[in-house]
């Protein structure tokens, strides 16, 4: 598994908190100073945290099961749908739509209607509605899409959830937490860790240490994948390998008879 070090993460600024006036008291375990009225994260803390949470995510995607990437912030929003569509993971780099997980039957219904649309628009349906009611259907779909388009093939819960920034991201933490789906984030100095996990303790507002951290766990659940796939090759060999055996023993048998 390929390693973060500490020489990067300092260079990517994943070090940097928040003002100390700003900071919650839970986040004291991973602080190592404040520097200028700011903050300063213990990266040793870091790269232990961030290794724990890659090696669990390698394992989930060895198990085929899915994680759900979640960041609608700014900083965040491209790195994340570049990364994760990389290794074919679900991602809202949107708005969260609230029930997303705890009313995920409503979410899939949605999803379905994009899929109907799609449907209508291949056979021929949508060419026997009005100029304006194809227009009304465009639109609808592309509305569906911007949200739910990055998630069209998660057909059941994920597995585990990933947040960048659990402060703006509320909603989707308290879903999961609701749901008891285990937690990944990035955890800045303003924000608490309590419920989380698998705690990152980073900077969660530069795009070089988010950039950092999401390439180190999509790495991590490549590699999983990359292992599943080894595994599921291995199974197909050792199969067809007893097939052939069982193949020659019963014409052996039949010669002989």
């Amino acid at each position: 598994m390929t390693k973060v070090t500490f020489e990067q993460m300092l260079n990517a600024g994943v070090h940097f908190g928040h003002l100390k006036r700003k900071w919650n008291p839970s986040m004291s375990p991973y602080i190592f100073d404040d520097k200028k009225g700011i903050h300063v994260i213990d990266l040793n803390k870091t790269l232990i945290k961030l290794e724990e949470a890659s090696k669990a995510m390698r394992q989930i995607a060895k198990s085929g099961r899915k994680i759900l990437f979640v960041a609608t912030k700014k900083q965040a929003k491209e790195i994340m749908s570049t990364k994760v569509e990389e290794v074919n993971m679900p991602s809202i780099t949107e708005r969260w739509p609230g029930g997303l997980l705890t009313n995920f039957k409503t979410t899939r219904k949605t999803i379905k209607k994009m899929t109907s649309i799609d449907k209508m628009m291949k056979d021929g349906t949508a060419d026997t509605m009005s100029k304006r009611e194809r227009l009304q259907l465009s639109r609808k779909r592309e509305k569906i899409d911007k949200i739910f388009g990055s998630i069209s093939d998660m057909n059941r819960l994920p597995a585990a959830i990933f947040i960048v920034d659990v402060k703006k991201e509320h909603i989707a933490l308290s879903e999961a937490k609701n749901l008891k789906i285990p937690i990944f984030a990035m955890v800045d100095t303003n924000s608490s860790p309590d419920g989380i996990d698998f705690v990152i303790p980073s900077n969660d507002d530069a795009t070089k240490s988010i950039d950092l951290v999401i390439s180190a766990l999509c790495d991590a659940i490549k590699e999983g994948l990359g292992e599943r796939k080894q595994t599921k090759e291995k199974i197909a060999q050792e199969k067809a390998a007893k097939e052939a055996s069982e193949e020659n023993t019963e014409q052996k048998l039949e010669d002989k008879s």
